[in-house]
């Protein structure tokens, strides 16, 4: 009687190894280009919106009852408005900036209302060398003015804004609630706006300068994560193959 033995495969420990780190790392990465194609959604989103709103009609600026529902700045920002009253030259901040223009500062200027609440305006950049508002009494208007603009949240700082320093007038974020501090001002609208291209006596502040650009390169993101994922993908299966191939094909007998 003849006998047959069968021998059985075995998966080896290396290979489990690789298919686990395979998975995982395959996983991880079809994840992130997944998260990228929902960051595309939301930018996609976000440029509409933001076009749809700079370009609008101007509206009245939120009246100060109105300011307490203006918790997200998502549900406001960019939006065109429109604001009168009395410009307050005398409590003016600068705030350090770099534009197309050069280096520079924008000028922060409180804007007085009939009903007693004030809206800070950013007015517009104005060169180094013209800083000091004597240099520029022309555009320092006074009386009652109407300014057309867009509503923006304020700048709280952060990894790239240095820290202000009222005491010594050096400014490096829109930072309204410390702004408002420094001019010695009360019932200040929690957002600024950022006035328009309308030209200013003398030329400066030059406004119109709010950046609506934004950077999309969540697509070409999400293509190379969903890339890199395929070829782990094919990385592991090419390794697994050789790992549990019969010892003869591994060595090539």
């Amino acid at each position: 009687m003849k006998e047959t033995t069968s021998h059985k495969r075995r998966i080896r420990p290396a290979a489990i190894v690789v298919l686990f780190l395979t998975v995982a790392l395959t996983g991880l990465l079809l994840a992130l280009g997944t998260w990228q194609v929902k960051r595309l959604s939301w930018k996609l989103d976000l440029i509409e919106r933001v076009e749809a709103r700079a370009h609008a009609d101007p509206v009245d600026a939120p009246a100060a009852g109105e300011w307490r529902a203006l918790g997200d700045p998502a549900q406001y920002e960019y939006r065109r408005v429109k604001l009168s009253g009395t410009l307050l030259n005398d409590r003016e901040v600068q705030v350090y900036t770099v534009t197309d223009l050069g280096p520079g500062y924008w000028v922060m200027t409180p804007l007085r209302r009939d009903d007693g609440s004030s809206i800070i305006v950013n007015r517009g950049f104005v060169p180094s060398d013209r800083r000091d508002p004597s240099s520029r009494q022309e555009g320092e208007p006074t009386g009652n003015v109407e300014i057309v603009g867009l509503m923006r949240a304020p700048e709280t700082g952060g990894l790239f804004l240095r820290t202000n320093d009222p005491e010594n007038g050096r400014w490096y974020s829109r930072n309204i609630p410390e702004i408002s501090q420094a001019s010695g001002l009360s019932d200040v609208a929690p957002f600024y706006v950022d006035a328009d291209a309308t030209p200013n006596p003398g030329g400066l502040p030059v406004g119109g300068k709010t950046m609506l650009a934004f950077p999309n390169n969540h697509l070409s993101y999400a293509v190379t994560w969903y890339i890199l994922a395929a070829m782990v993908a094919a990385a592991g299966w090419y390794v697994l193959r050789n790992l549990n191939a019969p010892k003869s094909k591994r060595d090539g007998d």
